[in-house]
């Protein structure tokens, strides 16, 4: 349906797309995520077309986008600012983009109440938008995108002003109501937990390259890099691979490594330790300090080692 192809794109000295490339299949969500300063927002703007590549082409439904003014392609946008209209109410601003398309106004205002119903907005359609608290304008702002049917929904980090609990809820909502649209969609984040929860795949970006682009299984399991493992939250990250806590090993047999860190916990610790392989952290309970751990503190050893078999290998090709 969208497809990239080897976009480039800088400002100044600074590349912000460097040979992407991208296909986006029909129905699917992908989430672009990665770091600020990444180039994850600038790729978001070509493909709306309020930025141009420098090289590259974009094609949508196999038709080259270049050709294609921004009002023409019918795609929509939601930012993380809602971009509400404050001298228009709820209902004014589903119904402003049906109209500028040309429907009329009775049949705008119904399609509008129908979508408002559908998020929960029923009986707010008056409201003006700046008095709505902020998970409503969000639904709002969701409403204006999809009552006007996209061919394809951009959102740059549309979540990122909510609290984390009305945030969840949102995303969820978000998905069911995508999914059951069956509508195309980017998310623009630089937050892992959401890239996860609402996308088919995630294409993880890193100073304008991507550095992989799979489903969030495939990320956890096989990371392709170091830097990527951290970045989407793993520690005991080894230039061999990932090394899962049920891969780590105590007991008198294993080799020594000089705790550094212990943070104590309700049931147990959290210890950092250094060994022969490097920088290890790991968590004991009650019971595993108790016979493992006798004396912990900080400059003195621990005993801990790696089961191989069971570590995550980084993706090759």
């Amino acid at each position: 349906m969208l497809q990239l192809e080897q976009v480039c794109k800088r400002f100044a000295h600074k590349r912000v797309a460097d040979g992407i490339s991208l296909q986006l299949q029909a129905g699917e969500v992908l989430a672009l995520l990665g770091p600020s300063g990444c180039g994850k927002s600038s790729l978001l703007k070509m493909i709306a077309g309020l930025e141009q590549p420098d090289s590259g082409r974009l094609l949508f439904a196999g038709e080259d986008l270049a050709a294609i003014p921004v009002e023409a392609r019918r795609f929509a946008l939601m930012f993380q600012d809602f971009a509400l209209f404050p001298h228009l109410d709820v209902l004014g601003n589903v119904c402003f983009g049906l109209i500028e398309r040309g429907l009329s106004r009775v049949a705008a205002r119904q399609q509008a109440q129908d979508c408002l119903q559908q998020l929960g907005l029923a009986g707010m359609e008056a409201r003006r938008v700046w008095t709505l608290s902020g998970g409503e304008q969000q639904r709002v702002a969701l409403a204006r995108a999809l009552v006007t049917r996209p061919r394809l929904l951009l959102l740059d980090e549309p979540f990122s002003s909510l609290d984390a609990d009305l945030r969840r809820q949102l995303q969820q909502e978000f998905r069911q109501q995508l999914r059951a649209a069956g509508m195309p969609a980017i998310l623009v984040t630089h937050d892992r937990e959401e890239a996860f929860a609402l996308a088919d795949r995630v294409a993880v970006l890193r100073d304008g390259h991507i550095v992989q682009c799979a489903t969030p299984a495939q990320l956890l399991a096989a990371p392709a890099t170091p830097w990527l493992a951290r970045f989407i939250g793993y520690e005991n990250v080894l230039e061999e691979g990932v090394v899962p806590e049920h891969a780590l090993r105590l007991g008198p047999d294993q080799p020594a490594a000089e705790v550094r860190r212990i943070i104590q916990l309700a049931d147990g610790v959290r210890v950092c330790v250094v060994s022969a392989a490097g920088e290890l952290t790991l968590t004991l309970s009650a019971r595993e300090l108790r016979q493992y751990a006798a004396g912990l503190a900080v400059g003195s050893l621990l005993h801990v080692g790696i089961d191989r078999a069971a570590m995550l290998r980084y993706a090759t090709g």
